[in-house]
């Protein structure tokens, strides 16, 4: 059995890759639920959403998010009422998001949920929130603290990075499952995921490290951070608000407590010994999935390791 743990993009295009090569009944994942956001009353997932879409086979390859040929009609609509339209919600996606906000309504758990719709979308593989519990990633900037998609989305992540703070993270417990996905697995793959709003969320959730340090499964990482800088979103800004090297080293210092194989780009070969005295064996691949035969590669290397 394989766990990723997962939040995004980056994430589901190696999921993508692996589900090529792997039955996808013998794969769980942990998603990041810190970008969970309320808006026009309903509960919006971003990353169970993409890594579900994607692994069903219906994600928006150009966007990496949302589901293919969508429209956005509903967003049109509400944008000429004068209400907020910010967060690009598509009009099927928007069913996602009622179902979701009725189950949970009705008391379901939101990995409860989750199982749910993953039934209804095809979907083999076991998806699981970090937690069921309220959690929300917040960037403290300028302006105060606000949450994470009002950083990236609304305000184009164009605000000066002060801090981060996980909200809930003190009390959060993981959902049921996670823990023994991390215990139970062969191997364990943390995806080129943001280290800090992503993979950062899912570590801080009571339980997640510790079950990584005790698993016997071999665990390898995938570096979000190419030549410096981020493959993809804004790691690159929170790592350096948060005092951190924009490095490969950097994110595998991060993991280095739990990790045993961390994966970095060929651009990357000079921080190949300076990671490894870290105690942590190094693998050089092409880790940029611009095709889908890059992330059947990338996946392949995953496996080998």
């Amino acid at each position: 059995m394989i766990t990723a743990l997962a939040g995004g993009v980056g994430a589901a295009k190696l999921l993508a890759g692996l589900s090529k090569i792997i039955r996808q009944d013998d794969l769980t994942v942990v998603v990041n639920a810190g970008d969970d956001i309320q808006l026009h009353d309903l509960h919006i997932s971003p990353d169970l959403d993409t890594i579900m879409y994607t692994l069903a086979g219906v994600v928006d390859e150009q966007k990496g998010w949302g589901i293919k040929g969508d429209t956005f009609q509903f967003l049109d609509a509400v944008n000429k009422l004068g209400l907020d339209s910010w967060f690009a919600v598509g009009d099927r996606d928007l069913a996602t998001h009622v179902y979701r906000t009725e189950l949970l309504r009705q008391g379901k758990l939101l990995s409860e949920v989750t199982a749910a719709l993953c039934h209804v979308f095809g979907v083999a593989a076991k998806i699981l929130p970090m937690t069921d519990d309220p959690f929300e990633t917040r960037i403290v900037t300028e302006v105060g603290a606000i949450h994470f998609q009002e950083y990236l989305v609304k305000r184009h992540a164009q605000d000066r990075v002060l801090g981060v703070e996980f909200v809930g993270a003190d009390v959060a417990e993981a959902a049921a499952g996670v823990v023994d996905a991390l215990l139970d697995a062969e191997l364990v793959v943390v995806c080129p995921s943001n280290p800090v709003v992503s993979i950062g969320t899912i570590l801080s959730v009571a339980g997640v490290r510790d079950a990584l340090r005790r698993s016997g499964a071999k665990r390898v990482a995938v570096s979000p951070i190419v030549a410096g800088a981020a493959v993809k979103g804004p790691a690159a800004e929170l790592m350096c608000g948060l005092g951190l090297e924009v490095s490969a080293y950097s994110v595998a210092k991060l993991y280095a407590d739990f990790l045993d194989v961390f994966v970095i780009d060929s651009v990357d070969l000079a921080e190949k010994e300076r990671i490894e005295k870290l105690g942590v064996e190094v693998r050089v691949a092409n880790t940029v999935m611009r095709t889908l035969d890059d992330k059947v590669n990338l996946a392949r290397v995953v496996l080998e390791a």
